[in-house]
């Protein structure tokens, strides 16, 4: 699994957008859940958000839900987290993941799902 940031990187100011993207190679994505987590310096790993490769229920943490979306773009074949008016707090590295099951992992257990990417460094200061 490979993570990437699209549009200029991984920093941007507060109340800033960024769009953060998975993809794969050796595993289809289309047919497993994919979610996303981040850890930020000195802090646990926090389950951001997943979707489902089926019915495509997503689901959001507390933290992030109505500023985050999670989607698929089937033209890139990429599971894709945009994200919206980012504060500070969200600096982190955020890791993408998915494992071989079509459903998310309850409790947001994602960083516990086997196969995860590199992670990306995001950044929020202004």
């Amino acid at each position: 699994l490979m993570c990437s940031c699209r549009r200029g990187g991984g920093l941007v100011q507060p109340g800033g957008s960024l769009r953060l993207s998975c993809e794969a190679r050796g595993i289809d994505l289309d047919y497993y859940a994919v979610g996303w987590f981040r850890q930020a310096p000195g802090k646990e790993r926090e389950g951001l958000s997943c979707i489902n490769s089926r019915d495509g229920n997503t689901y959001y943490g507390g933290a992030v839900k109505g500023r985050f979306t999670l989607f698929r773009d089937n033209v890139k074949k990429t599971i894709d987290l945009r994200m919206d008016n980012l504060k500070i707090e969200d600096t982190a590295v955020y890791y993408c993941a998915t494992d071989h099951t079509s459903h998310c992992p309850p409790a947001g257990d994602y960083d516990g799902m086997r196969y995860r990417g590199k992670g990306t460094l995001v950044t929020v200061s202004s």
